[in-house]
């Protein structure tokens, strides 16, 4: 055999080692060394204080045949060691769930976490789609800004995934949630519209409204009616969409049509309140002169696109702070609670040049 046919065959010879490299397992090494896979796994991660000097010897001499290699993902995942965090969040066009992301980003980066960002559109298919898609990044946690009922989140509540609920609480009901007092604004617009002597309220809203809109019409609705607003003088104008702006103008249109412009509206987010405002203009309807509109969001924008509206300011830029501690919590094996974060009461935004 010449020296060049004696090297392709001796390659031939090793391939197949390489593959049983490869597919070296703990309960390979274990059966190599006679022992347990428990005791193979208590050996690789340095606990040798059980067994016996010869065990040791043997399970070495078993990793270096079979040429086992630790799994430092696997390893990662037990110790919680991963560093990295997904956040879920519908339309990240829509400034607040922008400033939500980037409040978070920022408190998970001082804590030394990298944060993975994926835009679900409001879809619960898409949902579904990233959390399997993170699930094989073995990501240590999840925000979950907005999140939507879906088969993928009932799996991940199922198997106790940290998951921190923002803004809007979890549609399968309990887990960590970090968000406003929402009822609470909505009765803060009430009372503001009646101190501006609004004689004519009206509430402007998704016809799919999540949890955390909802919350903020009921809250509207139920200060207005204990301030002794008749319940048949509130009118409500609903939109069916998922972009904010879009059904703020159709949600606007349909409240007209059915009884013309209320004297003040809450709009139960700033874009629904942009919205609103882009029909105002189109039917030279003053705003705030005829009509006064009160957001909930408080964009920091507003000053410079909006400062014909009052808006309930929503202080987003905390907001990572508190996801950072409720991880941390949900890591350490504590108990999910809730996080209400103050709001800031409802105060004209100054002009550009103020």
């Amino acid at each position: 055999m010449t020296a060049k046919a004696a090297k392709i065959a001796a390659t031939a010879q090793a391939k197949p080692a390489k593959a049983a490299h490869r597919a070296a397992s703990l309960a390979t090494v274990a059966r190599e060394a006679g022992v347990s896979v428990a005791t193979v796994s208590r050996i690789v991660n340095g606990k040798r204080g059980r067994a016996s000097t010869e065990t040791v010897a043997r399970v070495e001499a078993a990793i270096d045949r079979l040429g086992y290699r630790p799994n430092p993902v696997g390893r990662a995942l037990k110790r919680r060691a991963s560093r990295v965090v997904a956040m879920l969040a519908p339309n990240l066009d829509n400034p607040a769930m922008a400033a939500i992301a980037v409040s978070t980003e920022a408190a998970l980066r001082d804590a030394g976490f990298v944060m993975i960002l994926c835009d679900t559109h409001d879809r619960a298919d898409l949902q579904d789609d990233y959390l399997r898609a993170m699930r094989d990044q073995f990501v240590a946690g999840y925000v979950m800004v907005g999140a939507v009922r879906s088969p993928g989140l009932a799996e991940a509540v199922r198997r106790h995934d940290p998951m921190v609920f923002v803004a809007r609480r979890n549609p399968l009901g309990g887990g960590a949630y970090v968000g406003i007092d929402n009822r609470k604004a909505g009765a803060d617009a009430a009372d503001y519209l009646l101190a501006a002597g609004v004689r004519q309220p009206a509430v402007l809203m998704a016809a799919q409204n999540a949890s955390s809109t909802a919350e903020r019409a009921e809250g509207f609705i139920e200060r207005l009616a204990a301030r002794g607003v008749p319940a048949e003088e509130i009118r409500r104008g609903s939109a069916p969409g998922l972009s904010h702006i879009e059904l703020g103008y159709a949600a606007a249109r349909n409240l007209v049509e059915a009884g013309g412009w209320p004297d003040g509206v809450l709009c139960v987010s700033d874009m629904i309140a942009y919205g609103a405002y882009r029909l105002a203009a189109e039917s030279g309807i003053a705003i705030p002169g005829r009509c006064t509109l009160i957001g909930i969001d408080g964009n920091a924008i507003n000053r410079w696109i909006a400062p014909w509206l009052t808006s309930i300011r929503i202080p987003y830029e905390s907001f990572g702070q508190y996801v950072v501690a409720q991880l941390t919590a949900l890591w350490g094996g504590d108990a999910a609670h809730t996080v209400s974060v103050p709001h800031h009461p409802p105060a004209p935004i100054e002009s550009v040049g103020g």
